[in-house]
């Protein structure tokens, strides 16, 4: 079995700050706009990524089994646990005494986690593992 990735887990906290400002028009990636197309409102990062606050989590990725999939070494995950897992989601998974992310993959009584890079190899998951499902991947934020 492959060396499982380790994630780093935060959790939420309420913050008081009003947010930053919204740019609403979008930034042109063609011809510049002008200043006067830009109206600014105030939006929360966590208000706008995180749908249950007391079961939503952060965790930074660690390795690149996933690359594939754009979750990156260093990535900032949302996670939230009280999603349903199902075939084809991005799951953080607890196996045999690991945090790992992986896409999962269920068919019929059987259950796969998925690496999105070829060189990393599937890992089938059997009444032999201690296994769990910990949450359901929601937004993935990149430093640039």
């Amino acid at each position: 079995m492959e060396a499982l990735q380790h994630l780093t887990f935060f959790e939420p906290e309420q913050s008081l700050h009003e947010g930053a400002v919204f740019i609403d028009t979008g930034i042109s990636a063609g011809f510049p706009s002008t200043t006067e197309d830009i109206v600014g409102e105030k939006i929360s990062l966590d208000d706008t990524l995180v749908r249950n606050k007391d079961t939503t989590f952060y965790a930074k990725v660690r390795g690149q089994s996933m690359i594939n999939a754009g979750l990156n070494h260093d990535d900032l995950l949302v996670i939230d646990r009280s999603l349903e897992p199902a075939d084809k989601k991005i799951a953080v998974c607890y196996i045999d005494g690991e945090f790992t992310v992986k896409r999962l993959r269920v068919q019929k009584n059987e259950i796969w986690l998925q690496p999105e890079n070829p060189d990393y190899p599937i890992i089938n998951i059997t009444e032999d593992n201690d296994f769990m499902i910990w949450g359901i991947v929601t937004n993935v934020i990149k430093k640039v």
